[in-house]
């Protein structure tokens, strides 16, 4: 049986931290021969510079750009019609996604009737629209389509099972995750969360054994967003003017996100829950644009006078929660890591 080595991105936040640019630095970088997205559907966006132009990808993993095996998992819905418009896309931009983009084939599909229900009754809780909830509760109440039932599908299906455990060769994967820790359908605020399991264990989820798992990859901003109907953002011109400041408007939706300082207790909890090794804390530059600096800890905004204090606390805290120093990166919006 091959040896398989499990690499995990998870956002510890609620979604849009730059889990793409990671997922690309790391399929760049690292010799992984899948890149699996484990979880979502095409409610995710992840905005990836590769060559010097930009892509947003909804479904299709970041392995696609360096020819490297791209999977939609089971643990993900799929959207036919955004799947086909996403593999267009690649093309245009000058990427060749054959046979390097396959589907799993107990995938379950996002029918027009699944997106049409969601744009109805989405409102209430913020929801993208695209299907996710009315797709997810069809699986679990056993009335879903599945990718092996849809012909035009058929070329791009795969066996998890034997992708994994029949090759001749070892396996190792990177696991790109969709949404954030804060959306999971456990541990999220629930009723505003997402329909799939976030966590790195949902990687798992995916036909993996739990003694793959190497190294989980948190990421996270120097602020936190979200995008949704919950009160989220405090008042204050400062809010806003980070938000402008860090482009924060939705890949998917365009919708603007609000905005909050970060929360340590809660990035504690992600961190801990998900066995984080490496953290990335994405967006500094936009912190220090904006000119002030703080976080909640402890239910209190605590401020700092200056971007080293900032850092240099969030650093001891993270080293609290379990993360080698070594393992902590804080990253700018244009860079990676």
């Amino acid at each position: 049986m091959p040896k398989i080595t499990l690499d995990v991105i998870v956002d510890l936040q609620y979604g849009d931290c730059g889990k793409g640019k990671v997922a690309h630095h790391l399929a760049r970088t690292n010799a992984y021969t899948h890149v699996l997205r484990y979880n979502g559907g095409a409610n995710a966006g992840h905005t990836i510079f590769h060559e010097g132009r930009k892509f947003v990808t909804h479904q299709i993993p970041a392995g696609v750009f360096f020819g490297i095996a791209s999977i939609i998992g089971s643990g993900c819905v799929l959207d036919p019609e955004q799947f086909f418009a996403e593999l267009a896309m690649l093309e245009a931009g000058g990427i060749d996604p054959k046979g390097k983009v396959f589907v799993a084939k107990n995938a379950h599909v996002i029918t027009q009737a699944h997106k049409e229900e969601d744009r109805q009754k989405g409102g209430a809780i913020g929801t993208t629209g695209c299907g996710n909830g009315p797709a997810y509760r069809d699986k679990y109440g056993r009335t879903g389509v599945r990718a092996q039932d849809v012909p035009d599908l058929a070329p791009y299906l795969i066996d998890l099972y034997d992708e994994w455990f029949t090759s001749s060769g070892d396996i190792s994967i990177l696991a790109e995750g969709a949404q954030g820790f804060g959306l999971d359908i456990d541990w999220g605020d629930y009723p505003f969360v997402t329909s799939s399991h976030v966590t790195s264990a949902g990687a798992l989820l995916n036909g993996l054994p739990p003694q793959s798992l190497r190294d989980v990859w948190g990421v996270a901003k120097v602020y936190e967003t979200y995008v949704g109907a919950k009160p989220f953002q405090p008042e204050g011109a400062i809010f806003d003017r980070i938000g402008d400041l860090g482009e924060e408007f939705g890949a998917t939706t365009g919708r603007r996100r609000k905005i909050n300082w970060m929360h340590l207790r809660t990035l504690e909890q992600a961190v801990r829950m998900n066995g984080v090794t490496h953290l990335v804390l994405n967006k500094l530059d936009v912190l220090r644009r904006a000119g002030q600096w703080a976080v909640i800890d402890d239910g209190k905004v605590v401020d700092f006078p200056a971007e080293q204090a900032f850092v240099s606390f969030v650093r001891d805290r993270l080293a609290s929660f379990g993360i080698k120093r070594e393992n902590m990166f804080f990253s700018e919006s244009k860079e990676m890591i």
